[in-house]
């Protein structure tokens, strides 16, 4: 079951939410190859988040599964995952940082 747990410093009250965990659902999904009804989703807003000196816009995100993840996977999840921030919380790609985890390769 892949998890994706994304923090951030933009305010997400009175703001619908539902499209984000949509999206970042279909992409967690999709890229890592795994059913939609196995995936999680976390997400917090208004965390203190200082990136480059500032509190502008940002956020940081942990995608762990059990299995699924190599090199492609990491590129597409933060190419994929970045836009979702980009378009959803006007975050820019170049303030996400995501830390991905294979539960599997911690065995080897």
């Amino acid at each position: 079951m892949p998890c994706l747990y994304i923090s951030t410093n933009v305010s997400l009250d009175g703001m619908d939410t539902d499209p984000i965990f949509s999206d970042a659902t279909k992409a967690v999904a999709s890229i890592i190859g795994k059913p939609e009804h196995f995936v999680m989703v976390i997400l917090k807003g208004s965390v203190g988040i200082s990136f480059n000196g500032n509190k502008e816009p940002a956020a940081y995100a942990e995608v762990v599964s059990m299995g699924g993840i190599n090199k492609q996977v990491k590129r597409n999840l933060i190419e994929t995952l970045g836009t979702i921030l980009k378009n959803r919380l006007s975050i820019p790609t170049a303030r996400f940082f995501l830390k991905v985890y294979d539960t599997n390769a911690s065995k080897l």
